[in-house]
């Protein structure tokens, strides 16, 4: 499981139109679920997630976390994450998680963050053409790999 966290002052995903999830200050989470991840990869994740300090204090050192500056959560699909680009210049995609496993996964990974931040997670639509608007707040942005948790 991969992750592309970005620290945001807002963020939001339009779907044909509508607007679907919107949020001020937090984190826009970009998900990408190979078949290999399972909930307990999602559990470091989510608690990974939570727990990122990555927010400024008053002297203005990144050093506090979402519940310290009630931030929000926008978790949006991306199976382009786990994308393989060793050979050629197309890429591959044949890690990413097919429906039937990442749909339940994702549903999980948004369940949880709903659950330790104490707050409804903002979603977009699985499989769907999103448009995703934000203003990356430092601009901060992490990258973590459930692979690599060691």
């Amino acid at each position: 499981m991969r992750a592309v966290i970005q620290r945001v002052s807002r963020a939001s995903v339009t779907i044909d139109g509508k607007v679907k999830s919107a949020i001020g200050q937090g984190f826009l989470v970009l998900l990408g679920i190979e078949e290999a991840d399972t909930r307990d990869d999602a559990d470091w994740l989510c608690r990974k997630i939570n727990g990122l300090r990555v927010f400024n204090d008053a002297d203005g050192v990144m050093n506090l976390a979402l519940a310290d500056v009630d931030g929000r959560v926008l978790v949006v699909s991306q199976f382009t994450l786990m994308a393989s680009t060793k050979k050629g210049n197309r890429p591959s995609y044949i890690r990413a998680a097919g429906h039937a496993h990442a749909i339940p996964l994702y549903e999980y990974v948004v369940e949880q963050l709903e659950q330790l931040t104490g707050h409804e997670v903002g979603t977009g639509e699985f499989g769907a053409d999103m448009k995703v608007d934000l203003l990356n707040d430092g601009p901060v942005t992490i990258c973590m790999d459930t692979k690599n948790k060691e």
